[in-house]
């Protein structure tokens, strides 16, 4: 692992070069760990791909310190895998009015429209890191039958909640904003909403899988989000 300074206050470690659920548990162990500590002067942590962000107060804290604790704490836990997930269900309509670009990934990958809900709605998507806009959720686990390129000129607006898939990967738009993948779906949710205690409805480390609705039941659901009277559908399992 590398600790390298970021600015004059912050620090990178690093922990590998490749993006893979290894590296990544790593991170998602250790940040836990170190924030749990609530070390004065450490003022916050960014886990992403392949790194763990560290921001410090340089009032309180010099690099060569920051670098030392970590390094010692490093020492002291265990950064393996505990085996243990949390997997956030997200709802998702396929319907063709929220999935405007389901029959070009259709066309493209030569699947029916019901093979690739099923293939999608399958998996237990890894969270990697946040980015881009506050509570876009980088996943890793798509089936490769799935892949499909992003557009070439993105579009200046997608609905919030809208559901794409972009190259390798899929995500949920948190937020209405640009975008240049291929919506295949929306969720009713509100990934991120600041009138919540917790903005974001997940963190880097816990799992997603999308489990498939009709219209009927999309309206229900975004009714019952809009009352503020919703409850994800949260469990814990083996990994």
């Amino acid at each position: 692992m590398k600790c390298l300074p970021v600015g004059d206050s912050a620090l990178s470690l690093e922990f590998g070069e490749e993006i893979n659920y290894e590296i990544n548990n790593k991170i998602k162990v250790f940040n836990k760990k170190i924030k749990s500590l609530n070390i004065d002067g450490i003022v916050e942590t960014v886990p992403s791909f392949k790194a763990l962000l560290i921001y410090y107060d340089p009032a309180k804290l010099f690099f060569s310190e920051v670098k030392d604790i970590i390094t010692n704490l490093l020492k002291t836990i265990d950064v393996e895998d505990n085996g243990i997930r949390k997997i956030i269900e997200i709802p998702v309509c396929y319907d063709e009015e929220f999935g405007e670009d389901l029959d070009f990934v259709s066309e493209y990958t030569k699947l029916s429209k019901d093979e690739i809900i099923k293939l999608h709605s399958a998996k237990e998507y890894l969270i990697y890191m946040l980015g881009f806009l506050p509570g876009f959720a980088y996943l890793g686990g798509m089936d490769e039958s799935l892949v499909t390129p992003r557009l070439n000129n993105p579009r200046l607006k997608l609905e919030a909640g809208a559901v794409g898939i972009g190259g390798k990967q899929t995500g949920i738009y948190p937020l209405a904003s640009p975008g240049g993948w291929r919506i295949i779906g929306r969720t009713p949710l509100k990934p991120y909403d600041l009138n919540r205690n917790n903005p974001i409805l997940y963190e880097a480390g816990d799992y997603i899988k999308f489990r498939p609705i009709d219209k009927k039941e999309y309206y229900k659901i975004k009714d019952l989000v809009d009352k503020g009277i919703y409850k994800c559908n949260v469990v814990e399992g083996s990994a």
